[in-house]
C-alpha cells in the first residue's frame, strides 16, 4: 500500500469518525448544552446536509486550487471545526461547527476519490477508491466505540478534540506523503464541462442509483436495533456486537468491491447490485431466528460496501475529464438517499407496517437499481462511445 493513499485513507477515518461518533456522545451533549435529545438530534441531519448541499458548491469554488494544497487547507480545516465543537457554549454555536466541518468533509470525499485515480494505474483503482471508503467503515469499528469511550471516561469535548487531534496527524501525513502534482487534471476544464459530464447516461445514472441504494439500505438500517430485539428477539446488550460484526461484513465487503471494480467494472456492479437484493430478502426471512439473523446481517453489511467502488469508479471514469462535481455529487446522493431512506422507513413504521417488512423496501430498491444499471449498460454498448480522457494537466 503506497503512503499517498494511506494519507488519504487516514484523513477519511478522521472524517468517517466525525460525521458518526456524535451518535455514542448524543445523550452526554444533550444534557451538557440543555437540549433534548430529538433536538441534538439535529447535529446529525445538520451534519448530513451540509454533506450534500455545501460539499459541491466548496468543491466549484475550489476547482482551480492545487489538489495537494486544497485537501491540506481542508484537514486544518478539519482541526479547526472539532476545536470549535470542543468549546461551543451553547447548542446554536456547536451546530454551526458542525455544518462547518460537514461542508469540508462533503469537499475532502470528492476531492480524494479524485487524487486516489490518480497516483495508482488504471489496474488498481478500484482498490484505490475501496481504501478512501474503507475509511468510512473502519471508522464505525474503531474510531466510534473509541471517542466514545473518550467520552464517557472523560467528558463528550474530549471527544472533539481527540477527533481534531486524529486530524491533524493525518493532514501532517498528507503534507509529507502526498504528491505534490496529484490531480493536477482535475484543475483543468472548464465549469460548463464540469455540468456536461453530469448528463452523461452514466454518471446520471450513477447518482440515481447511490439514492437509491441508501433509501433500501437506511429504511432497514436506521431500525435495525428494534429489529433486532423485538422481531429477532435478541436481548439490547447483544446489539452492539451485531452492529460490530456489521462493520467487519462492511470493510471486508470494501475491498472485495474494490478488487471486483478492477476486475470487470460494469459486470460487477450488476452483481452486487442483485445479490444485495437477495440479502434484503433474505433479512427478512431471517428476522425472526436469532441463530441466522446475525450471519445474514455480515453478509448484508458485505455486499451494502461493496457496490460502492464499482459504482464510483464506473462515474469517474466516464467524468474523467471534468471530475470534480460528479466526485462531490457521489457522497449528496450516498446523503440525499440516506435521508429519504430514514424518513421512509419511519412513515411506514408509523403507517402499521412492522419492522420485519423494512428490508422488503431495500429489496424492491436494490432490484430497481440493479434493472437501472443493466439497462444503461445496453445503452453503452449500443452507442459505442469511449469514455473521456482526462484533461491535461497544466504545463
Amino acid at each position: 500500500m503506497s503512503l499517498p493513499l494511506l494519507a488519504l485513507f487516514l484523513a477519511a477515518f478522521a472524517f468517517g469518525t466525525a460525521e458518526f461518533v456524535i451518535a455514542g456522545v448524543l445523550p452526554e451533549v444533550a444534557l451538557g448544552l440543555g437540549v433534548s435529545i430529538p433536538m441534538a438530534g439535529y447535529l446529525v441531519s445538520g451534519y448530513a446536509m451540509g454533506i450534500a448541499v455545501g460539499g459541491p458548491l466548496l468543491t466549484l469554488a475550489t476547482k482551480r486550487m492545487n489538489r495537494k494544497l486544497l485537501v491540506i487547507l481542508l484537514g486544518l480545516g478539519f482541526t479547526f471545526g472539532q476545536a470549535l465543537c470542543a468549546i461551543a457554549p451553547n447548542f446554536e454555536l456547536l451546530l454551526l461547527a458542525r455544518i462547518f466541518v460537514s461542508v469540508l468533509h462533503g469537499s475532502y470525499f470528492g476531492i480524494a476519490f479524485i487524487l486516489a485515480n490518480s497516483i495508482v494505474p488504471a489496474e488498481r483503482r478500484g482498490f484505490a477508491m475501496a481504501l478512501i471508503l474503507a475509511g468510512l467503515t473502519v471508522s464505525n469499528i474503531l474510531g466510534v466505540p473509541g471517542g466514545t469511550a473518550i467520552g464517557a471516561a472523560l467528558d463528550w469535548r474530549a471527544t472533539f478534540w481527540a477527533v481534531g487531534l486524529l486530524g491533524l496527524v493525518a493532514t501532517l501525513f498528507i503534507v509529507l506523503a502526498l504528491p505534490a502534482s496529484a490531480g493536477a487534471s482535475a484543475t483543468q476544464g472548464s465549469f460548463r464541462r464540469e455540468f456536461s459530464a453530469l448528463g452523461r447516461q452514466q454518471v446520471a445514472t450513477g447518482l440515481v442509483v447511490a439514492v437509491l441504494v441508501m433509501v433500501g439500505q437506511y429504511s432497514l438500517f436506521t431500525y435495525i436495533a428494534p429489529l433486532l430485539t423485538q422481531v429477532t428477539g435478541l436481548e439490547a446488550e447483544a446489539i452492539p456486537a451485531v452492529l460490530l460484526l456489521y462493520g467487519i461484513g462492511s470493510t471486508i465487503g470494501v475491498f472485495i468491491g474494490g478488487r471486483l471494480a478492477d476486475w470487470r467494472l460494469l459486470p460487477s456492479l450488476i452483481a452486487v447490485l442483485c445479490l444485495q437484493a437477495f440479502f434484503f430478502l433474505g433479512l427478512y426471512y431471517a428476522s425472526p431466528y436469532p441463530l441466522v439473523m446475525p450471519v445474514m446481517v455480515v453478509l448484508w453489511g458485505g455486499a451494502t460496501f461493496a457496490f460502492g467502488s464499482p459504482l464510483q469508479s464506473r462515474m469517474l471514469l466516464w467524468a474523467a475529464d471534468a471530475p470534480n462535481l460528479t466526485a462531490a455529487l457521489i457522497p449528496t446522493g450516498f446523503n440525499v438517499g440516506i435521508a429519504i431512506g430514514a424518513v421512509l422507513g419511519g412513515g411506514l413504521l408509523d403507517a402499521g407496517w412492522g419492522y420485519r417488512a423494512l428490508p422488503l423496501v431495500g429489496a424492491l430498491a436494490l432490484a430497481a437499481s440493479a434493472i437501472i444499471v443493466t439497462i444503461s449498460a445496453a445503452l453503452e454498448r449500443r452507442g459505442g462511445a469511449a469514455p473521456p480522457l482526462p484533461a491535461p494537466a497544466a504545463g
